[in-house]
């Protein structure tokens, strides 16, 4: 399994050896350690949505420092969380568990059609609070993109020279997409290589529907016969977008579903390549023991479950 880990870091040559010890511990965490596959615990939805449709579902997670116990309850890889959160949970946590501190974040109070995540951290609060990574969301087809773009490249050059991996929210949204294109495959296949092109070591998107926005897209895609009728198909198509395999890419848990949802789900995005998933509102809103219950189920999952499906050069699915 270690092997794992060495492979996946020889696909980050240009980058120096504290930056690779960073993501090595991230991929040598919790119960996925050595396995090149993580679950990663992101809690900036109360920035995002308001904490009371974040946690009155489950009145602990009011508390950052719950989230942060939880995370190392179920061996999560990591915790992602905002400065607020990380200024409280860092002193008592980032020795046990890697945090990545989201520099960026939008809130929900503004309903426009092009919303911009204001940059609320960096870099420098990240090596004071002993993180592993820092996170940033883009939004790929907002009238905002090129400054966000801009923005992520700025965070990438500063977290270069500290050695902290970057880890890129690549989520479609604004005037440029339709609300069904947010989430469409090709949308998402663009959005993680955009990431990828950015200089993210971690990108985390959507897990893609069936919809293709671009008949350009479309056109490419079924004259090449790309497979699409899955959500694994999606999943390897997304992953395949992102340097041939070759970068990191896990999948968002999205919005509160069952149970039996979130395992069929996590099992698609498995036999598709992906990484992983990065699971917040489905993992914090049940109660601590269904919640620790709930994710040692998807990291066996990413654990067992095989990529299926064709395949060229190295990918996630395949054994180190």
């Amino acid at each position: 399994m270690t092997r794992r880990v060495d492979q996946i870091l020889s696909w980050y040559p240009s980058d120096d050896r504290t930056t690779r010890a960073n993501l090595r511990r991230i991929l040598s965490q919790g119960r996925t350690g050595g396995s090149g596959k993580l679950v990663v615990l992101p809690v900036d939805q109360g920035f995002e949505h308001g904490p009371g449709r974040s946690f009155a579902p489950n009145p602990a997670g009011y508390d950052p420092r719950y989230h942060a116990r939880l995370a190392i309850d179920a061996g999560c890889s990591a915790h992602a969380l905002p400065l607020g959160a990380a200024r409280l949970v860092a002193p008592e946590y980032a020795e046990d568990l890697p945090l990545i501190l989201k520099c960026n974040s939008a809130d929900g109070l503004y309903v426009g059609a092009d919303p911009q995540p204001a940059v609320v951290a960096g870099v420098e609060e990240a090596l004071a609070l002993r993180c592993a990574a820092v996170g940033f969301t883009i939004y790929p087809g907002s009238a905002h993109r090129n400054e966000m773009y801009e923005q992520a490249r700025s965070l990438a050059r500063d977290a270069d020279a500290a050695g902290l991996p970057l880890v890129l929210w690549s989520y479609p949204r604004g005037s440029g997409v339709s609300d069904t294109g947010r989430t469409a495959v090709d949308v998402v296949a663009y959005a993680a290589h955009l990431a990828c092109q950015l200089g993210a070591h971690i990108v985390k998107v959507k897990p893609p529907t069936e919809h293709l926005e671009s008949e350009a897209a479309r056109s490419a895609l079924e004259r090449a016969g790309v497979p699409l009728d899955t959500l694994a198909d999606r999943v390897r198509h997304v992953v395949q977008s992102a340097f041939d395999g070759h970068r990191i890419v896990i999948f968002s848990g999205g919005a509160a579903k069952d149970t039996a949802a979130v395992l069929e789900e996590n099992r698609q995005t498995a036999m598709g390549g992906g990484f992983g998933t990065i699971m917040g509102r489905n993992s914090f809103q049940r109660p601590h023991d269904e919640a620790v219950h709930l994710l040692g189920n998807v990291m066996d999952i990413h654990l067992t479950t095989h990529a299926l499906g064709p395949r060229s050069g190295v990918h996630a699915g395949q054994p180190g």
